[in-house]
């Protein structure tokens, strides 16, 4: 499998909508969009997304051409066109506002966090989305550089000072994330506030100065002591918690000794006959099946005998994350 198919299997990165950026600097066009009977408004409410029951969820998408005055139509935020459709962010400053628009649509803001999982793909992608941009936006009010109030433009994908005419874009932080090998084994370590039992992969961001391969040896060596001799890239997922793209990496560890730094509470080296154990008998948790973190430790587990979606009861594993 390639990298472009294998990332594009990660939650909150399958989105099909065209983006439209030669659209972006067309204020006839942008007008016309949003005024449409068809442009739909994602609304984002202290990070949360308006989402309505059913199985799967769906996300709660507002009629613009109704909505868009009432709730600030001039700070809408292009996402994109799908299906003809176009598609635009919107924040929810207001607590009254956000309470008003669950009652008249019946739906609940909820976090993604918690309901991704519980989504089809391209509706969990099309929120994440608009809950980074609307992120973004929330911190980039005032110039970087003088602290005048920034205006919005290019239809929310740039923030201008007209003082010192400084442009800020949408940014992410990249961090890196591995799933460690050595000998028919993983590396998986824990944080002391997690919950009991879960262990994942080594990860942290990257440093300026530095590339994503050094950054995965540093940051494993930093956490567990353990030292890589070989680095391979597998797959992306964009991470909206609260703004980065997680780069996901194999590696190799050149022994198995373990001397764990400031950040891990533990760290173990678990072979796929302890992990179907320790799962079967509730003792192991590991990161929920939409994140990253899962999807590296299962593709190296599918290399064994069996898959592990196929270990008895392995998806009641993990919270449904229904509660808020």
């Amino acid at each position: 499998m390639d990298h472009l198919r294998r990332s594009s299997l990660n939650t909150f990165g399958g989105w099909d909508g065209d983006r439209v950026v030669e659209r972006r600097r067309d204020a006839d066009w942008l007008e016309a969009a949003l005024s449409s009977a068809e442009a739909r408004l994602v609304t984002v409410w202290q990070t949360r997304s308006l989402v309505e029951d059913g199985d799967p969820l769906r996300p709660v998408l507002l009629p613009a051409a109704d909505w868009s005055a009432s709730l600030g139509g001039e700070q809408t935020i292009l996402l994109g066109v799908l299906n003809e459709v176009a598609h635009f962010a919107v924040e929810i400053a207001d607590e009254s506002l956000a309470r008003r628009l669950e009652t008249e649509t019946r739906g609940r803001y909820r976090t993604l966090r918690q309901v991704g999982n519980l989504m089809a793909e391209p509706d969990a992608s099309l929120l994440a989305y608009a809950r980074a941009m609307v992120y973004w936006h929330e911190r980039h009010r005032f110039c970087g550089h003088c602290g005048t109030a920034t205006e919005i433009r290019e239809a929310g994908h740039v923030r201008y000072c007209r003082r010192c005419e400084t442009q800020e874009f949408p940014r992410l932080d990249p961090a890196v994330i591995v799933l460690v090998e050595h000998e028919d084994r993983c590396l998986l370590g824990r944080q002391s506030f997690w919950d009991p039992g879960r262990y994942s992969c080594v990860a942290g961001f990257v440093e300026p100065g530095e590339t994503l391969e050094a950054a995965v040896v540093r940051e494993v060596f930093e956490e567990t002591g353990v030292g890589i001799d070989r680095v391979r890239y597998q797959s992306s997922q964009p991470w909206p918690f609260p703004s980065s793209i997680m780069l996901g990496f194999r590696g190799r560890a050149g022994r198995d000794e373990i001397t764990l730094g400031e950040e891990l509470e533990d760290a173990r080296w678990f072979s796929r006959e302890r992990i179907r154990r320790e799962l079967i008998d509730d003792s192991l948790r590991l990161s929920p099946p939409f994140s990253i973190a899962f999807r590296l430790i299962e593709d190296w587990y599918d290399e064994g005998e069996e898959s592990l979606r196929s270990v008895p009861n392995w998806k009641s594993l993990w919270p449904s994350r229904t509660k808020d």
